[in-house]
């Protein structure tokens, strides 16, 4: 209300008083926006009167000093500073707020930023904050690692604002394959662990053998983990296309991308034993190679060796150890049962006394 009462009163004055009031209500005032001097002579009496001169229309949170009801005289100063809409990310936190602050500078001396003299800042900190407001990113420095192509990782610190800002600062490329933790997007945190590792896709064409399909047959006389084959099959050839996938150089993918036989497999049948024992217990080849050993030592590996000597069977077991360790699950001898049923025995044993009773082990 203050200011339309004085815009009237002021054309009242100047179209009664003529030149003379007229060259009086003129003030020559320092004008000042954001810090910046332009040119504020206009008729006026108050400082409203100035702004409206001007074309100033303020905002709710813009400021102005003197108060607009203030008188002006000639040589006055009015300062104007804007309130502008500032979105501001700090290491990924972001806050939106207003400032009147003039610079980026000013702006960021404001806030509580560690070490912002050694930060990245995503604008020159002399910019000038327009009034339509400014959208600024800062990183501040971090302790981070990097490891790169699987070499060891090596300490950093950095300011950089993301993991891509990051392998830029570094030197590293990467492309559309390769391997990067975090993602090249995500904002690099204290204490981060970023590797990039090297993927590489190449396809390559062989012929080869392929193994002819196996169909089993249950036998419910032979022991459970015995097997016999029936039906011999033949191997077959085919070319192959190979989709291979390395991460530093190790493979480790390897897909068939395509397949043409040159001469199909021949199936082969085999029979395999489903009987067990009382327990549920049916053949455990478990150390095969090492059972062969003893065998080879303690009998000349003869698995049905009966010498008279009270000693049975390839691993020379007695009565007792045979019969303390199910093995009249599979025959009152041990040189009565096959190979494979005397390791299992054999294994039963060892696991209550390891290679102990075998001078041979």
């Amino acid at each position: 209300m203050k200011k339309v009462i004085t815009a009237v009163a002021l054309g009242i004055a100047l179209t009664a008083g003529g030149t003379t009031t007229a060259t009086a209500l003129h003030k020559d005032v320092r004008l000042t926006i954001d810090g910046q001097t332009v040119p504020g002579g206009t008729f006026a009496v108050t400082v409203a009167d100035v702004l409206a001169g001007n074309g100033i229309v303020l905002g709710p949170n813009d400021l102005v000093s003197p108060a607009l009801d203030t008188k002006v005289e000639d040589g006055a100063t009015v300062a104007v500073t804007y309130a502008k809409p500032i979105t501001l990310t700090v290491d990924g936190e972001q806050e939106i707020f207003v400032s009147t602050a003039a610079t980026v500078a000013e702006l960021l001396g404001s806030k509580p930023i560690p070490e912002l003299h050694q930060a990245w800042v995503s604008v020159p900190t002399s910019t000038a904050l327009p009034r339509t407001g400014l959208a600024i990113a800062v990183s501040t420095p971090k302790q981070i690692t990097l490891a790169v192509a699987g070499g060891s990782a090596k300490k950093l610190t950095t300011s950089a604002n993301t993991v891509a800002d990051l392998l830029t600062e570094q030197g590293v490329s990467v492309d559309a394959d390769d391997q990067v933790s975090p993602a090249l997007t995500d904002f690099l945190t204290e204490g981060a662990a970023v590797t990039a590792d090297r993927v590489e896709i190449t396809t390559k064409s062989v012929t080869e053998k392929v193994d002819p399909p196996v169909t089993k047959k249950k036998n419910s006389t032979m022991w459970a983990g015995e097997s016999r084959t029936l039906v011999e099959g033949k191997p077959g050839k085919a070319n192959r296309v190979y989709q291979i996938t390395t991460v530093n150089g190790e493979v480790t993918k390897k897909t068939v991308i395509t397949e043409l036989f040159v001469t199909q497999p021949e199936p082969a049948t085999v029979e395999v034993g489903t009987k067990t024992s009382a327990n549920g217990v049916g053949i455990n080849l478990a150390r095969a190679a090492m059972w062969d050993r003893i065998a080879r030592c303690e009998s000349g590996g003869n698995w049905h060796i009966n010498t008279g000597n009270g000693y049975y069977g390839g691993l020379q077991f007695n009565l007792a150890s045979w019969r303390a360790n199910g093995g009249r699950d599979f025959a009152a001898r041990p040189d009565q049962a096959t190979r494979e049923q005397q390791i299992t025995v054999a294994n039963r044993y060892y696991a209550k006394a390891g290679t102990r009773p075998w001078s041979c082990a």
